[in-house]
């Protein structure tokens, strides 16, 4: 019981979800109180809860394109029919990290129109170039040995690459995939500007109107989903490890 009570990971839980369904849509007095000049000093047009499963839906799935957009991306460029293509997979990864959401939303919108659509476009491309660093590292960084013994046995070229060689480049991979979805959850706030509910709907609802409350609202939630995100991720990648071991 000891150990649980001392784990932050149940910490962050925790408070994320104290602040989530209790603090933070109680928290007027409190922020009536740092900032007077406000007369709605909390949000309240959608509840916290609600923005925060959208913002989660977001991420998750843009995520979950991304891995499998960069992690297929990674196991085709390193196979031997396609490593000629690898310098340019690279490279409209790469072009895809740096092209600003933003930007990404403004080409979208007219096209798509406003809503989840766009955000998850944007999230995507932004999301694939970390999951594609990561499994290309990964795979590299199996031993030629194992692949041998692995040819030595008589294993195909698909039993080599799913027993052996992405088992071995798991936890290179899913720290790429960890990177990516650490990203994701803070670009996603800005989803909210083309109509998509997400956790920046407060921040950027209190960016436009001057209110500074509604910011540290979105904020200080989209932080601590990100702390706690990543906390797992790294209990996922210890255990990965171990078992690879």
């Amino acid at each position: 019981m000891n150990k649980w009570l001392r784990d932050p990971l149940l910490w962050l839980i925790a408070l994320f979800l104290l602040l989530l369904l209790l603090l933070m849509p109680y928290s007027g007095p409190l922020f009536a109180r740092w900032f007077p000049q406000l007369d709605r000093p909390v949000y309240q047009q959608e509840s916290f809860f609600q923005l925060a499963l959208a913002h989660i839906r977001l991420v998750a799935f843009s995520s979950l394109g991304a891995a499998l957009i960069g992690i297929g991306a990674g196991v085709a460029v390193t196979r031997h029919a396609g490593r000629e293509f690898r310098p340019l997979v690279e490279t409209l990864a790469a072009a895809g990290q740096t092209f600003p959401p933003v930007a990404v939303l403004a080409v979208a919108v007219p096209v798509i129109g406003f809503g989840e659509q766009p955000a998850l476009i944007a999230l995507l491309l932004y999301g694939i170039l970390p999951i594609l660093q990561g499994t290309l590292a990964g795979l590299e960084s199996v031993p030629e040995s194992a692949r041998e013994v692995a040819q030595g046995v008589g294993m195909s070229g698909w039993q080599r690459l799913t027993r052996v060689e992405l088992p071995l480049a798991a936890p290179v991979i899913l720290a790429g995939v960890r990177t990516s979805i650490i990203i994701n959850i803070g670009t996603a706030a800005i989803a909210s500007t083309v109509g998509a509910k997400s956790l920046g709907s407060p921040v950027i609802i209190g960016l436009s109107g001057f209110n500074t409350a509604y910011v540290i609202q979105g904020a200080v939630l989209v932080a601590l989903l990100a702390l706690v995100v990543d906390r797992l991720f790294e209990r996922l990648q210890r255990w990965v490890s171990g078992h690879v071991k």
